[in-house]
């Protein structure tokens, strides 16, 4: 077995739709990034590369290269995913939670749960997003942007 951690932080950005998990979150404001910026998908390749001790999400698609701007995130996962299968390994499980004070992701996380489980050929009993609030407190609190942290557990297949 493997675990890994994964941590990342977006700052709002106007002109941007809200992409979380995959599924865009009715917002007036989006995530500043080079790709979509979703935020819960970068920790979670994150998590999934430091389990493999493969680096970060950084090193593998950096945002100097052209070819990511504007990305789907849900693609480098996918990418991500074919490297742990290359490894020999498959997801036990993902745990991560959205840190935001607003919007409110309640009504969302069933579908980002159902996209990131096709996107990752993960049975959704497997995945587990959490959100919550910093109580008004930091970056997150102040509305500023959001962050998101991710643990993976890999297994050998």
């Amino acid at each position: 077995m493997r675990i890994g951690q994964g941590f990342d932080v977006h700052a709002f950005a106007a002109g941007r739709p809200l992409i979380l998990g995959g599924v865009q979150v009715p917002y007036h404001l989006g995530l500043a990034g080079h790709s979509d910026a979703d935020v819960l998908v970068h920790a979670i390749c994150d998590a999934l590369l430091g389990a493999l001790a493969l680096g970060d999400i950084g090193s593998h698609f950096p945002d100097s290269d052209p070819r990511y701007r504007g990305a789907d995130s849900c693609r480098l996962l996918a990418r991500v995913m074919e490297l742990v299968r290359a490894e020999g390994f498959y997801v036990g499980n993902v745990d991560a939670t959205v840190i935001a004070q607003q919007p409110k992701l309640a009504p969302y996380i069933a579908a980002m749960r159902r996209r990131l489980g096709t996107v990752m050929q993960t049975d959704i009993s497997c995945l587990s997003i959490k959100a919550t609030t910093s109580e008004r407190l930091g970056f997150t609190g102040r509305g500023e942007g959001i962050a998101a942290q991710a643990v993976v557990l890999l297994r050998k297949a």
